[in-house]
C-alpha cells in the first residue's frame, strides 16, 4: 500500500511482500545515488579514524554487514540534530528512495536498543542542500521502537539533486514514549532509484520529447520545466530578470541584465558597480568596490562607497578630502584633522595620523606627542637638560634653562651654572670676598683658601695681633722693634734705641746715615752731626745740637759748641742734665773713646757740661 503522499505505510507483515514486488517496479531503474558525493554531521571518529564511519559508506553499494565494526555504515555522534545528504551532482527523475538502518545485525538488538534513535525521521528531496527548499518525501509521525522496518523504502516521484535524512531532538519540545533523547544517522545504505535528467523509459533509454522538461518516468510526457524554462512544453526562457526553477528567482545586479543566465542566474559578463559573485547578488567586501568589486579602495579611507569609491563613511584619522587623498596640512592630525600638532622640533614631521613629533620636541616640551611641558627641574629640547643652580627650581624656565629669580649662592649666570669668579660669593655672586682674603668660598664667603699675609679671622678680617705678622701671623716681629708691620715685618713703629735698619737688625755706627733711638734722631751729614730732640721725650718744641765733625775743624768749633733752645718750648731748656747725658751716650754709642784723640776731647766737653746749670740762648 502506497498513502496519498506516497509514503510506504506497510507492517512487518507484508513488508516482505512489498520488498519483492518494489525489486520488480525499480529493477528498471538506476541507483543514482551510487558512489556520490554525500555529507554526514558529526562523523563517528574512532581513535583517530576518519574514514570507517564516513557519509561516503552509505552510498558504495554494501550492504552486506550491518554492523558498527562492518565498515559498511555512516555512523555519527548522538546530538539534537542529525544530517545526512547525498548530492546526485545534477538534477535526476527521481521514483523511490530506500534507506538501510544499522541493525548490527541482529533484529531483536535492533528493535530493543536501536530503532528509538530514529523515530521521527524526515526524507527530503532538494536541489540544494537546503532541505526546507526542497520536498518532503516522508515525515515518520506513525512508527514506533517495534514497527520502525529495519529497511525502509518511500516512493517520491520528484526531480531533485539532493537527497536528504534529518532527524531531530530538539529542546524544549515533547516527543512521543519511546523517542530516545539524542538522534543518530546509523546509515548502512541509501538507494536513489530513478533516470538521470531527460530520460524516461524502463531502462530510462529514452530521452525525453522536450529538452527543456523533466519528463515522466514511464511516458515521457511534461512534467515541469527545468529551471530557466516557462510556458508551454517549456520552450520559452524565463523573462529578462528572471531565472531559476519556474523562473521564480530574480536576476543579480548584473552589468548587463540581458546576460543575465536564465537557468542558474549567473551574470555573463560581470556585476555592476558594488555587487560580485556569480549571481552578481553580493555586496562588495569591506575596502572594494566598482564592477565586480574589482577596485579597492584608497587605504586612508574607513570603508569607501562600494559603488564608486568615495570616502563616505569617511577617512582614517591623518587624511581628508572626497578619496581620503590628502594628508592633515601640516600642524594638524587625527581624525578629520582637527586635532593641532604639539610643540614637535619641526612642525612638518609632525605625524598626520596620530600627532607624534617624529623628530624629538622643540625646547621645553617632552613626550610623544610634545605636549607635556617639562618637568621640574629640566629644561631644553625634548627635556633632556637639567636646570642650573636657581634659587627656586620651579622658576627654572622650561625652555631655556634661565632662572627667572637668579641663582642660589656659589653661582651665576642665566643659567646659574657658571661658580663665582674668584673673588665673589653668595646669591648671583653679587657679594666680594675680603680684601684680605686669598680666596673665599663661593657660596658662604668663608676664607677656605686662607688670608693674605699680615690677617687671620674667618673672614680675614683680623690684623695680625701686634708683635706678629705674614701669613697666617705666623711671623714674629724682631724683638729689636718697638712694632712691625703685619703684612711683611718691616719695623715700620721705629726701633729699640742703638738699632737701626728695616727690621732693626742692624746696630748704629758712626758711619750709618740715619740711626734712631727712643730720645734722638741723629743725621750724618758731610762734614757735620745733626741732633735733634724727641719732643714727646724732652717736651721741647724744638731742640737740636749741630757738631762739625771734621777732623781738621773740630778744634777750632769746640770752643763755639752751642746748644740752642727755642725760646717757646715748654719748660725752657730746665732739662738740660738730661740732654746732656744722652748726647753722651749717643756719642759713647756712635764713635770709639779715644781720650786722647780730637773725640776724646768732644766726649770729655760733653761730660763737663753735665754741671752747666743754666744755659744761655745763643742766636
Amino acid at each position: 500500500m502506497v498513502s496519498l503522499s506516497g509514503h510506504s505505510v506497510y507492517h512487518l507483515g507484508v513488508l516482505t511482500v512489498w520488498f519483492c514486488l518494489l525489486a520488480v517496479s525499480q529493477a528498471a531503474y538506476v541507483n543514482v545515488a551510487l558512489n556520490k558525493p554525500a555529507y554526514l554531521q558529526y562523523p563517528y571518529v574512532y581513535f583517530g579514524d576518519y574514514d570507517t564511519y564516513d557519509a561516503s559508506k552509505a552510498v558504495d553499494g554494501r550492504k552486506s554487514d550491518l554492523s558498527t565494526s562492518g565498515g559498511q555504515c555512516a555512523i555519527s555522534w548522538g546530538g539534537q540534530t542529525a544530517t545526512w545528504w547525498v548530492n546526485l551532482t545534477t538534477i535526476h527523475s527521481i521514483y523511490n528512495i530506500t534507506i538501510y538502518f544499522r541493525t548490527v545485525n541482529d533484529l531483536q538488538d535492533f528493535y530493543t536498543g536501536l530503532s528509538n534513535k530514529f523515530l521521527g525521521f524526515s526524507v527530503y528531496v532538494s536541489n540544494t542542500t537546503d532541505r526546507l527548499q526542497g520536498t518532503l518525501c516522508y515525515k515518520d509521525d506513525d512508527f514506533t521502537t517495534l514497527t520502525i522496518p529495519a529497511v525502509f523504502t518511500t516512493i517520491c516521484p520528484v526531480h531533485g539533486q539532493y537527497v536528504i535524512y534529518y532527524n531531530e531532538r530538539l529542546p524544549g519540545v515533547t516527543y512521543p514514549r519511546g523517542y530516545s533523547t539524542y538522534v543518530h544517522s546509523n546509515l548502512c545504505e541509501v538507494e536513489v532509484y530513478g533516470c538521470p535528467g531527460g530520460f524516461y523509459s524502463a531502462n530510462c533509454s529514452i530521452a525525453c520529447p522536450d529538452t527543456n522538461c523533466y519528463c515522466h518516468l514511464e511516458t515521457g510526457t511534461c512534467q515541469g520545466c527545468k529551471p530557466g524554462y516557462q510556458g508551454y512544453l517549456c520552450k520559452s526562457a524565463c523573462d529578462k530578470g528572471s531565472f531559476g526553477e519556474n523562473c521564480n528567482e530574480t536576476c543579480g545586479h548584473c552589468r548587463d541584465i540581458k546576460k543575465c543566465s536564465n537557468i542558474n542566474g549567473t551574470c555573463l559578463t560581470g556585476c555592476d558597480a558594488g555587487y560580485q559573485g556569480d549571481l552578481c547578488k553580493t555586496p562588495c567586501l569591506f575596502g572594494f568596490f566598482g564592477q565586480d568589486c574589482a577596485d579597492r579602495c584608497n587605504d586612508t579611507c574607513d570603508g569607501c562607497n562600494r559603488f564608486n569609491g568615495s570616502c563616505d563613511s569617511g577617512c582614517y584619522p591623518g587624511w581628508h578630502g572626497y578619496e581620503c587623498q590628502n594628508a592633515c596640512d601640516k600642524g594638524s592630525f587625527g581624525e578629520n584633522c582637527n586635532e593641532t600638532c604639539g610643540h614637535c622640533r619641526d612642525i612638518k614631521t609632525c605625524s598626520n595620523t596620530n600627532g607624534t613629533c617624529l623628530t624629538g620636541c622643540d625646547a621645553g616640551y617632552q613626550g610623544d606627542l610634545c605636549k607635556t611641558q617639562c618637568d621640574r627641574g629640566s629644561f631644553g629640547f625634548d627635556c633632556n637638560d637639567t636646570c642650573g643652580h636657581c634659587r627656586e627650581i620651579n622658576q627654572c624656565f622650561y625652555t631655556n634653562g634661565t632662572c627667572l629669580t637668579g641663582c642660589i649662592a656659589g653661582f651665576q649666570g642665566d643659567l646659574c651654572k657658571t661658580p663665582c669668579q674668584r673673588g665673589f660669593f653668595g646669591e648671583n655672586c653679587l657679594r666680594k670676598c675680603l680684601e684680605n682674603c686669598a680666596g673665599c668660598n663661593n657660596k658662604t664667603g668663608l676664607c677656605e683658601y686662607g688670608c693674605l699675609e699680615g690677617y687671620r679671622g674667618y673672614f680675614c678680617e683680623n690684623a695680625c695681633p701686634y708683635g706678629l705678622f705674614g701669613q697666617d701671623c705666623t711671623g714674629v716681629c724682631n724683638d729689636n722693634c718697638t712694632g712691625c708691620n703685619n703684612v711683611n715685618g718691616v719695623c715700620d713703629r721705629g726701633c729699640h734705641p742703638g738699632w737701626m735698619g728695616d727690621y732693626c737688625d742692624i746696630v748704629c755706627s758712626f758711619t750709618h746715615v740715619h740711626c734712631s733711638s727712643t730720645f734722638l734722631d741723629i743725621h750724618r751729614k758731610s762734614n757735620s752731626l745733626d741732633i735733634y730732640c724727641n719732643r714727646n721725650f724732652l717736651d721741647f718744641h724744638r731742640c737740636n745740637l749741630s757738631l762739625d765733625i771734621h777732623r781738621s775743624s773740630i778744634y777750632r768749633s769746640i770752643d763755639s759748641m752751642g746748644i740752642h733752645c727755642s725760646s717757646d718750648s715748654l719748660g725752657i731748656c730746665n732739662s738740660h742734665s738730661k740732654l746732656i747725658h744722652l748726647l753722651k751716650i749717643m756719642m759713647y754709642r756712635l764713635i770709639p773713646i779715644k781720650t786722647n784723640g780730637s773725640l776724646g776731647i768732644l766726649f770729655n766737653f760733653l761730660q763737663s757740661m753735665e754741671t752747666v746749670r743754666n744755659i744761655p740762648n745763643k742766636s
